[in-house]
């Protein structure tokens, strides 16, 4: 079974089934080593940079970026 195909499965479950399989998932993600954790950090950055490569448009200023978070922190 594909990603995608465990995704639409999964998505077809009841609200309670669909909550309870999200926790579990959730709490697997806090069980990784460090090692695991960093290398999907390195993959993540590496991801939003080819992104940010394909189109600077998604580009934001760090000022912009601080205002945001200060004002959902208000």
């Amino acid at each position: 079974m594909t990603t995608d195909e465990l995704e639409n499965a999964a998505l077809k479950l009841d609200p309670k089934s669909r909550a309870r399989l999200a926790e579990r998932l959730l709490a697997s993600l806090e069980r990784l080593s460090d090692a695991e954790n960093a290398q999907l950090w390195a993959e993540e950055a590496q991801r939003r940079d080819l992104e940010l490569d394909k189109d600077q448009t998604l580009a934001r200023s760090s000022e912009d970026v601080l205002r945001d978070v200060k004002s959902r922190l208000s």
